[in-house]
């Protein structure tokens, strides 16, 4: 994309009192790291996303790449440097469901993105209150049964999996619905979100995109269910090589010639489809025996004693009533917030009462393009307890 677009300090009348002593706007707040000060918040200017960043060094203003699903309208926030890499931003007059985010100014996928973009870049990740269980992704050649196996985990487990909803820029066949089948969307759109890092996996099929995107797995996980994946070799290298933290199972059949038996017992396809399904599923299976690709290896030789392999890779070697986890609590952030760090902990401080609220960043994981998940967050109130503040 070149270079991002420049703004020397002069060309912005009255931002400054003396130096570079910025004069902040309504909504706005400022982070200094290094010789960057990052300005959030209060911007109208679409192009600029909402960030724009000031090199100390040069006096120039820089209105950088600005990658993730970025926060609605930033009308009154505070913000915290953490780790020299991610500033934390709390929206204000807002629940705390959803008030959480991270700006990533200097992390690896920033730095990898910068040199993808040549250009200034940061990325917002929504912060998620809780965790999520570990994707699965599954693989295997065409006629191995993993679709069976899929099928009988959502059937046991209605509640417990979702599978994520991948894109494709062919046009929708009879009967097919957007965001139910697929995500239909135009080749320029994908090409671009691709480019971006939202995708975790893509490929070409007969002149069309496919793929799955970070928010499509990150939908999932946001339901309270554990995400299914049901993608190609290459895809799970793809995904392998990516930020997401998942579990990765390759279905193999026991032998070449019971697969193209299972296939051609099918009667559904030309002697010509089944000799490249063929042909595939030779090159699939030299690949799934690739180091360190798979975790697991599960041969259906056997449907059912299959499934309860998988079941028991799973951890849930039994049919159980999944009770649903217990909702985390949710407050009620005022318009006046200030911050406060100590060790892996933010106090949120809440209005004259002084009443706070503890998120706990210990065990914090993911991050940009995707969410922000691990966090924690609980009252605590030393001064006043149900008077003004954070109420829950």
């Amino acid at each position: 994309m070149g270079e991002a677009p420049v703004f020397f300090v002069d060309d912005i009348q009255g931002s400054f009192s003396n130096g570079f002593d910025l004069k902040l706007a309504g909504f706005e707040t400022a982070t200094a790291l290094g010789n960057k000060t990052y300005v959030i918040g209060g911007n109208d200017d679409p192009t600029s996303n909402g960030v724009r960043i000031l090199n100390k060094s040069t006096g120039e203003w820089v209105i950088p790449t600005v990658l993730g699903t970025k926060p609605k309208a930033l009308k009154g926030h505070s913000s915290l440097l953490l780790n020299q890499d991610k500033i934390l931003i709390i929206k204000s007059n807002s629940k705390s469901s959803e008030s959480v985010w991270f700006l990533e100014v200097d992390t690896q996928f920033i730095q990898d993105q910068k040199k993808k973009f040549d250009t200034e870049v940061v990325a917002w990740s929504k912060g998620v209150i809780g965790d999520a269980e570990r994707p699965i992704v599954i693989s295997g050649p065409s006629g191995v049964g993993k679709g069976t196996l899929i099928n009988l985990l959502m059937k046991e487990f209605p509640t417990k999996f979702g599978f994520s909803v991948s894109h494709t820029t062919r046009a929708p066949r009879e009967k097919e619905q957007d965001r139910v089948h697929y995500h239909f969307t135009k080749r320029s759109v994908m090409e671009e979100e691709i480019k971006a890092g939202k995708f975790l996996e893509f490929a070409a099929v007969h002149g069309n995109l496919y793929g799955t995107s970070i928010e499509a797995v990150d939908v999932v996980a946001d339901a309270g269910k554990r995400c299914i994946l049901d993608i190609d070799v290459q895809g799970a290298r793809s995904v392998r090589a990516s930020s997401l933290e998942a579990i990765f199972i390759f279905v193999c059949p026991p032998s070449f010639e019971e697969l193209e038996k299972r296939l051609r017992a099918r009667g559904t396809e030309t002697e010509e489809q089944i000799q490249k399904r063929l042909r595939n599923a030779k090159a699939e299976l030299e690949q799934g025996n690739s180091p360190g690709l798979f975790d697991h290896i599960l041969v259906n030789d056997d449907l059912e004693a299959c499934y309860e392999r998988l079941k028991n890779i799973l951890g849930i070697s039994e049919s159980v009533n999944i009770a649903p986890k217990t909702p985390n609590k949710v407050f009620d952030f005022p318009v006046d917030l200030s911050l406060s760090k100590i060790n892996e902990n933010i106090l949120i401080n809440c209005g004259p009462a002084e009443q706070r609220v503890v998120l706990d960043l210990s065990s914090m994981k993911g991050g940009a393009p995707g969410r922000t998940r691990g966090l924690n967050m609980y009252a605590f109130d030393p001064i006043t307890e149900g008077t003004n503040g954070c109420n829950s």
